[in-house]
């Protein structure tokens, strides 16, 4: 019984994506190549990796020991790349950090420029996620680092740290009847029309989930992929947004739009770095996460 790398990462892979189709994705191979490799270690192992299913597949009891073992091997690697980074010319480290959509969107980018430049050997793979999800993702040694709000249910054995402050504001037309309101509650808003994010984007189905929570649903007359957009069309009329005020002040300078400020608690977030045990990451991953905690203090300032 041979398995390679490649056949190790595309198992976990697609029972980290449920989807043989998104694991080959994430794995580089083509759906053909991903399943003609799983029928191999199947083959191999006598036994069934992936039970198919209407929607996607989930890992036999074969599948979850191979998942397991495929899991320690690769972090491993990662552990020997990194430590082995500074003496080896040319061998690169990777770190896996899962973020939500505010994170990643607001916060991450200006602080992963200087720590790129500064670890030429190290890369960065980053996915967005509902922050439930990784809290799961990372108790299970799925990834190194992750970005989650503190609403969410933190597993005790994981550590955190501080990060930033992801207050939500309300963003209206200049003109529009709510635009010079002091503040005011989410569900008086719900009145309106809405601009959104994609669906299934973290941050977009927590918003949603508040507006279902007053038994109604925000009426969406357009998704876009990113707040910048989101403010371009609020500024010509279309609806009321809401996003992180860090973005909203930052088109604000260029933009006819008002920002004003909500109520309810669940706007208010502190986003927390988490990982299963800082000791035990892989030294590329150690650096990056020291990175982030150093500058915690002024990520949280730009969101004031």
């Amino acid at each position: 019984m041979r398995f390679d790398l490649t056949d190790l990462r595309l198992a976990l892979n697609v029972a980290e994506a449920a989807s043989i189709t998104h694991g080959a994705a994430r794995s580089g191979l083509s759906l053909a190549a991903a399943s003609e490799r799983i029928r191999d270690m199947e083959l191999a192992l006598g036994a069934t990796l992936f039970e198919r299913k209407r929607r996607g597949v989930s890992p036999t009891s074969a599948g979850h020991a191979l998942v397991h073992h495929a899991r320690i091997v690769t972090q491993q690697l990662e552990r020997m790349r990194g430590e082995l980074g500074a003496f080896a010319k040319g061998l690169r480290g990777c770190v896996r950090l899962l973020s939500n959509t505010a994170a990643l969107q607001e916060f991450l980018p200006p602080l992963l420029g200087p720590f790129l430049s500064a670890h030429p050997s190290i890369d960065i793979a980053i996915e967005e996620r509902p922050s439930p999800e990784i809290v799961r993702s990372i108790a299970r040694g799925a990834a190194d680092i992750g970005i989650v709000a503190d609403a969410v249910d933190l597993a005790s054995e994981l550590e955190t740290f501080p990060f930033a402050e992801d207050r939500l504001v309300l963003v209206a037309p200049a003109k529009h009847p709510l635009a010079h309101r002091r503040r005011i509650a989410f569900t008086d808003a719900l009145a309106y029309d809405f601009v959104g994010l994609p669906a299934g984007v973290a941050l977009q189905d927590h918003i949603d989930n508040h507006a279902a929570r007053t038994g109604r649903a925000l009426r969406l007359r357009v998704r876009l992929p990113g707040f910048d957009a989101i403010c371009r069309v609020v500024e010509s009329g279309i609806g009321l947004a809401v996003m992180p005020k860090t973005a909203a002040t930052r088109c604000r300078r260029s933009l006819s739009i008002s920002i004003v400020p909500l109520t309810d608690a669940w706007t208010l977030r502190h986003l927390r770095l988490c990982v299963k045990d800082a000791r035990t990451l892989p030294a590329h991953a150690q650096w990056l996460l020291t990175h982030l905690r150093a500058r915690a203090n002024g990520t949280n300032r730009n969101s004031d």
